[in-house]
């Protein structure tokens, strides 16, 4: 059996312990009836790797923006496909409707954390939906962007994780759904991958606990 190299596994919320996030913004947009090519082009604007630092987006994830102002300015650059006007009342409820948990990675962080791996969840918060219950019984720590005024991918955050957690980053593997945010992690030294779905991200944990998978 290979050594054991890790001790926590940290995971992202939307897109990793849920189901994938073009899944539920397509649910989304078909219900809302929203311009695909109008929603496209505001969050490459806002989310895309040259996205102003002072975007929307990355204002709401780190608590600057409520959750009602960031609705008001999505909807603004929203229409529907026969021209109407977007409702920003809900709008991110409406958004993360369909975001249900994976029932495969939920069982796998509980058959993680009962095997005495250290749990950890490290989401850029979208306001604050989230299933609180079910991420006290999942997690040890929970690191949430808009509580603690960072995001990812800054390292300040995955440093800001690690203290949190008492491990050094090499000790720590962390999955994400955006590549952007695994190259974050693996700037502080964490062990990082991205998250496609549960089989695999359960494959290669096994591989750095040394155990089959």
């Amino acid at each position: 059996m290979e050594e054991r190299r890790i001790d926590a596994v940290v995971l992202d919320w939307g897109g990793v312990l849920t189901v994938s996030v073009p899944a539920f913004i397509e649910d989304w947009l078909t219900a809302d009836n929203i311009d695909r090519a109008r929603y496209g082009e505001t969050m490459r604007n806002w989310m895309g790797r040259r996205a102003a630092p002072d975007n929307p987006v990355f204002r709401l994830e780190t608590g600057e923006l409520t959750p009602a102002e960031f609705e008001s300015l999505l909807a603004a650059e929203l229409v529907t496909l026969d021209g109407r006007e977007v409702a920003s009342k809900g709008l991110l409820r409406r958004m993360f409707g369909s975001a249900r948990p994976d029932p495969k990675m939920v069982d796998l962080v509980r058959e993680l954390r009962a095997d005495g791996l250290r749990t950890v969840l490290l989401s850029n918060s979208w306001g604050e939906g989230y299933p609180e219950d079910l991420l006290l019984e999942l997690f040890d720590t929970i690191v949430i962007s808009g509580r603690i005024g960072m995001r990812k991918p800054d390292p300040q955050i995955f440093r800001h994780t690690l203290d949190q957690i008492g491990l050094p980053a090499h000790r720590c593997v962390f999955f994400d759904d955006a590549p952007v945010n695994v190259e974050g992690a693996q700037a502080v030294g964490m062990h990082a991958h991205l998250h496609t779905d549960a089989d695999t991200t359960r494959a290669v944990i096994a591989q750095l606990r040394g155990a089959a998978a």
